[in-house]
């Protein structure tokens, strides 16, 4: 999961928590031109004439000039028309090209972005798909650079529709097609190239394919959207991401299934069947964000061809939403895509997948509003985490019972920290009391706490869902936005993160009250000193997070109250310490030689002491 310095913070103290293409247009000399058109007239004789004089017209470059050149027995694919076909089904719609061959623009159906635009997963020139093929003696084409035959769409019995596009070189005896079919409700494409004449067309039984994508911003917060972006694969079987960063380049000399660009919901994803024996990434990250532009990758990705004069390369493309459901169906690790936990926290993602997530899903299926859902999950995780709670809390009214005797103990070693130490532990042990009593219930929930900071960022469902004020749950609600930023804090005013930070305050104040030693400067403002780090920690945070905090501290608080007031029994728990007491103190190995150890420590200490007053 992506992290700013902000979070980083956080994380340390709650959990002690974008190439640019480069274009190039320079006119050829007289000489050139007159050279390539007696080239062009010398082929028009046995081929269909190309118009050069629209050529010339039109300012034939240098460019033009090489596309002609390299394509030889496909040159009179070079300058045709363009034609784009449309195909849709329930949730995406399609237009493809038939420059290339590939698919031009990708629109999803079902939702749209912070602004109520369509979302758009591939538009303009940088997206691309293309390999080089042997076009005749010594020369090479780009399949971008070709104009195909315009798209021939077949229905099939399962209600799926397959576009293909094919090319033919002058002799007949090569032929190159994109075949694409598209599945109802599905955002998955099947997208073959077939290569008649392969033994022909390429060289070594292999080629290069080139492929480039682009994140588009979807979400109000760009910069946020940035960090929740990965260049996401599967190499030798393993999921790994890279953070999108300033930008970098990755080689993988290892088989790789698939190569995906992530964005916070969306992902764009190229899947080879056979596996890309290596590949090679390189992503940039533009600084200017009026382009709306979150990152643009270049993908080199090495395909090997079946030896034989006919060869189909099976591929997959996805274009679709970061959905765990839709992504498992697909049986190639994509689910692992949905960032539901990584890094040290990397096995919290079970605790997601497989309990936060049916539970979440039940209730979402019968309750209207997802803020009740947030509201209802929580009090779920609260009842599952309360024994817990419970057993720190008895652990703090044990220790606040014997603060009366630790404060004696305090005033008769004064400054010997080392002696007060001793006599403290064996106070503890007589009493039956454990110092990690308190301690370790709050390390348990560490994991939930965990668990639910990646959920609330990664699940889909809570997008474009409204609660309160809040107008998205998957992005920061504001009540307002500041003509200014603030260092650490941002410049909006987050609702749910101030009651979050309030009812977290409440919470440490209440705490103090049964602290042994609050003289500790530290421990004695952390509590106000926390909240203010939260307050810049969470401010750009999903709201169904900081939703979620305001209620778990709430419960928190109140239980904190309850529990301590009504349900522990001072006296029965004073009781039970005499009780302890009265019991033999049995230690193990490890206790008895810690106790050993002290007691030498203690002795060198004395003799130190006497030394000094003689």
């Amino acid at each position: 999961m992506g992290m700013d310095r902000n979070t980083v913070i956080g994380f340390v103290l709650i959990g002690m928590l974008l190439i640019g293409m480069f274009y190039f247009n320079s006119k050829g000399n007289q000489a050139y031109l007159a050279e390539q058109k007696r080239i062009t007239d010398s082929i028009a004789k046995t081929k269909p004439k190309i118009d050069t004089v629209a050529l010339t017209r039109d300012s034939l470059n240098a460019d033009t000039i090489r596309k002609i050149q390299s394509a030889a027995g496909f040159q009179e694919f070079v300058n045709r028309p363009e034609q784009l076909t449309t195909v849709e089904n329930d949730v995406m719609k399609i237009t493809f090209t038939n420059k290339g061959a590939q698919p031009k623009v990708v629109e999803l159906k079902k939702y749209t972005t912070f602004s109520g635009k369509p979302v758009v997963l591939q538009s303009g020139t940088f997206n691309k798909i293309s390999y080089d093929i042997n076009s005749g003696d010594q020369q090479t084409a780009q399949t971008s650079d070709l104009t195909f035959a315009p798209a021939i769409i077949t229905a099939n019995p399962d209600k799926s529709q397959t576009i293909k596009f094919t090319l033919k070189d002058s002799s007949g005896k090569k032929e190159v097609s994109h075949q694409y079919t598209l599945r109802p409700a599905e955002y998955m494409i099947d997208f073959s190239i077939i290569l008649e004449g392969a033994d022909q067309l390429v060289t070594k039984n292999s080629f290069s394919l080139l492929w480039q994508a682009q994140i588009p911003q979807v979400e109000k917060d760009i910069t946020y959207e940035k960090q929740q972006s990965h260049i996401c694969q599967v190499k030798e079987g393993s999921y790994d991401f890279e953070m999108l960063g300033s930008g970098d380049t990755k080689k993988f000399d290892k088989p790789v299934d698939w190569i995906a660009l992530k964005q916070q919901f969306f992902i764009t994803t190229l899947i080879n069947k056979n596996k890309f024996p290596s590949a090679e990434v390189k992503w940039t990250v533009p600084a200017d964000t009026s382009r709306h532009v979150i990152a643009e990758a270049t993908a080199n990705l090495r395909i090997d061809v079946p030896v034989g004069r006919s060869a189909q390369i099976p591929l997959q493309l996805y274009y679709g939403p970061s959905d765990y459901h839709i992504l498992k169906t697909y049986h190639s690790q994509l689910e692992n895509i949905v960032p539901y936990g990584s890094g040290v926290f990397a096995f919290v993602k079970y605790i997601n997948r497989y309990f936060l997530l049916p539970v979440f899903d039940f209730l979402r299926s019968n309750v209207a509003s997802m803020g009740i859902v947030i509201l209802l999950l929580t009090l779920f995780i609260r009842l599952l985490t309360s024994p817990i709670l419970y057993k720190s809390y008895v652990s703090g009214a044990k220790m606040k019972a014997l603060k009366p005797e630790i404060d004696k103990l305090k005033e008769k070693h004064g400054e010997d920290k080392q002696a007060f130490s001793m006599d403290q532990m064996k106070l503890w042990k007589s009493a039956g009391v454990s110092p990690l009593g308190g301690c370790l219930p709050a390390l348990l929930q560490i994991p939930i706490f965990m668990s639910l900071y990646y959920f609330f960022q990664s699940n889909i469902s809570l997008r474009g869902e409204s609660f309160l004020w809040a107008k998205d749950l998957a992005a920061y609600d504001s009540i307002y936005n500041l003509p200014f930023e603030i260092p650490f804090y941002g410049d909006h005013v987050s609702l749910f993160t101030i009651t979050a930070t309030l009812t977290s305050l409440l919470i440490s104040i209440y705490s103090m009250s049964s602290m042994q030693d609050n003289s500790n400067p530290v421990m004695k403002y952390m509590p106000y000193i926390f909240p203010v780090l939260l307050l810049g920690v969470f401010n750009k945070l999903p709201s169904a997070l900081t939703w979620y905090y305001t209620i778990s501290n709430t419960i928190t608080l109140i239980l904190q109250i309850v529990i301590q007031k009504y349900i522990i029994d001072h006296d029965k728990i004073l009781a039970q310490i005499e009780l302890n007491r009265k019991k033999p103190v049995k230690q193990s190995k490890l206790q008895e030689k810690i106790q050993a150890m002290q007691d030498a420590n203690k002795k060198v200490q004395d003799l130190k002491t006497r030394t000094k007053r003689n």
